[in-house]
């Protein structure tokens, strides 16, 4: 709840009850006694008509024998002056009351004005705090970490012991800085966190502020950048100057490429407030006035974009790159979600890391909690293998999709479409081990074939390439052999097969015609793999070079997945059959299945690259190859439902 408009609705009500109470003891007109002179008092004395007089003051309040109230102004006069002009009290019940002051009408008298006061002091705060706010738009937006309670340490970082140990010698200069000083050695000024969203740069940065145990100061870059000219600047400065007077500390900046892009692509030029707070980050870690116990700690997952100013030696000395972990650094991972969880003696952390090649930190600690969520769903005591190895696939594809429709010719599809891949990956030499067939509605997917790599893998080699085209392309063949029908379903198959091909063409040097050079400039996010622009440097005719050298790669791997699938049909019908009666297939019934099915892989020697159209004949025995941590279960995000 709102605590500034709970206040005012305070004040309102306080007022309200304050004017309700005037008005309630003000006397009303008609309640007011009726005066009378003194000599009329005198005379109704005389005459036996009052029954009791009070001396108020400078007043006589006066009960007649009829009920009546009256009021007599005596002034200066008392009661023996009174007596002395003939009032007479004989039989007259009276008393004097304490002469003072009347606080009660003087509250009365006043409380107008206090009132009014109040009101005048109530809307001078308002005014004061709106100037305050205006005041403090320019001061740091910082968040400073309580140094006695740290919440992340070391130990809460997992797979990342390259990253630790550079980050390790900030936090041992802070603790014990004499013993890099007396060898000369001088601490980085700053170390830029580099890595894939989830790969654990901010938590990396919690941990240095827990086990340092000195102020940090967090921050987003995104924070320094307003609509108005020289703010950001202006928070800049007061960021540092709050770090100077708590020296040593550490200020984090997460997300920097909000602020650090490079400088002269706004259309703004030098009046940009982007580039105005850029410029005054790069004053303050390394400009005239230098402070050596002020360390910057920066994250980002884009560094291509960064200015080469901010890159250099004296402001981010040391890059810390951070990348998704091994099949070791996911075991440690696992180790550090899974701990305090009750788990079943049946789970084995070491499985489910071979299972999850690709994944980031973020992406396992998801993992673990959907499947703590499943367990609670299904009524169990402990996190059970079942429920963990469900949560892969919810992380790949999304959750079981149970209220689609889908009608017994679209499931026969779907199960041939899987078959096939499942069939060809199994066939050939560089494929992957197929670990999952699923014909299983999952987000936008009827169905998915999962791959597991044997191993960490960081090369890819041409006959890898192959295989893994010619892997893509059985799902499209396999409806086609059969049905003599093509779908929608292979839409994504066909367009991650365009794109491998074409980069082996352009990117790689996969191709003998065109030789080992690159085509097109490219500026791409390194991590994220994304085009975003390309500029050709090549001519038209070296244009349609590579579309045919495209063309006939897919091509070559369509026609090894169709030989494959016609040779063994009969194979094939088998796999798609069991797999409509059991929906998903996997572990030892998967295996015993393709082991029946498949006698021995195809071991023959191929050649390394796609033969060209002329030379792509039915002897050619390509491979496919899955692509580490690619499962074909990747959906296009557009188009209709697909199958893989």
């Amino acid at each position: 709840m709102n605590f500034g408009l709970n206040r005012n609705l305070i004040i309102f009500i306080v007022m309200l009850g304050v004017a309700i109470a005037l008005f309630s003891f003000l006397p009303m007109a008609d309640d007011k006694p009726e005066e009378i002179s003194t000599e009329e008092a005198i005379a109704m004395s005389r005459n036996g008509e009052i029954e009791k007089i009070v001396v108020d003051g400078e007043a006589l309040l006066i009960t007649s024998t009829s009920g009546t109230e009256l009021k007599a102004v005596i002034g200066a006069l008392s009661l023996v002056d009174l007596r002395e002009l003939g009032l007479n009290l004989e039989g007259v019940d009276w008393e004097v009351t304490p002469s003072g002051i009347n606080w009660g009408s003087m509250a009365l008298n006043f409380l107008p004005l206090i009132i009014f006061g109040g009101l005048l002091f109530f809307l001078f705060r308002r005014a004061q705090g709106a100037n305050s706010q205006a005041m403090n738009f320019g001061r740091s937006r910082a968040r400073l970490l309580a140094t006695n309670t740290p919440t992340v340490t070391f130990d809460d970082v997992a797979g990342a012991d390259e990253a630790k140990q550079e980050v390790r010698e900030v936090v041992d200069f802070l603790r014990s800085r004499e013993k890099f000083q007396k060898l000369g050695a001088r601490i980085p000024r700053g170390l830029l966190l580099i890595g894939p969203p989830g790969t654990g740069k901010t938590l990396l940065a919690r941990a240095i502020a827990g086990e340092a145990r000195v102020p940090f100061y967090s921050i987003s870059g995104s924070e320094f950048v307003e609509m108005f000219v020289g703010v950001g600047a202006s928070r800049v400065r007061d960021l540092f100057e709050q770090a100077k007077r708590n020296t040593p500390c550490i200020i984090f900046i997460d997300e920097i490429d909000a602020v650090g892009r490079h400088r002269g692509a706004g259309l703004g030029g030098g009046h940009d407030e982007r580039e105005q707070t850029l410029n005054q980050i790069l004053t303050e870690m390394d400009g005239f006035d230098t402070n050596t116990n002020v360390i910057i700690l920066a994250a980002t997952n884009r560094p291509d974009i960064l200015d080469p100013a901010l890159l250099r030696p004296g402001r981010f000395d040391r890059r810390v790159v951070m990348d998704r972990p091994d099949i070791n650094g996911r075991t440690a991972i696992l180790k550090v979600h899974t701990n305090g969880k009750p788990l079943a003696e049946t789970v084995s952390l070491e499985v489910l890391a071979k299972q999850t090649a690709g994944f980031s930190g973020a992406d396992l600690a998801n993992l673990v909690n959907e499947s703590a969520i499943l367990a609670a769903r299904r009524g169990n005591d402990t996190i059970g293998m079942n429920e963990l190895e469900e949560s892969i696939d919810r992380v790949i594809a999304g959750p079981e999709r149970k209220s689609r429709r889908i009608s017994p010719k679209e499931k026969e599809i779907t199960a041939y479409h899987e078959a096939g891949h499942a069939f060809v990956a199994k066939m050939l030499p560089n494929a992957d081990p197929v670990h999952k067939i699923s014909i299983v509605a999952r987000g936008m997917s009827l169905g998915h074939t999962r791959q597991l790599p044997a191993e960490d893998r960081y090369l890819m080699t041409r006959s890898q390439f192959n295989d893994m085209l010619a892997t893509l392309l059985a799902g499209h063949t396999a409806e086609k052999l059969i049905f003599d029908e093509m779908t929608t379903g292979a839409y994504d198959d066909i367009e991650r097969a365009t794109v491998i091909a074409r980069k082996m063409v352009t990117d790689y040097g996969m191709s003998d015609k065109l030789g080992p050079r690159t085509f097109g400039h490219k500026e791409e996010p390194i991590f994220l793999g994304r085009e975003i622009a390309e500029q050709r440097n090549y001519s038209e005719k070296v244009a349609e070079e590579i579309d045919d050298e495209v063309h006939q790669i897919i091509e070559h791997a369509y026609q090894v997945a169709r030989k494959m699938l016609t040779k063994n049909k009969p194979k094939l019908i088998k796999i798609a059959e069991e797999l409509i009666a059991k929906e998903t297939l996997e572990g030892e019934d998967l295996e015993a299945l393709l082991s029946k099915t498949v006698a021995t892989p195809v071991r023959k020697a191929r050649t390394e690259a796609a033969p060209r159209q002329e030379k792509a004949t039915a002897k050619a025995k390509p491979g496919i190859k899955k692509a580490p941590v690619i499962p074909l279960d990747i959906l296009p995000k557009t188009a209709p439902a697909t199958l893989d």
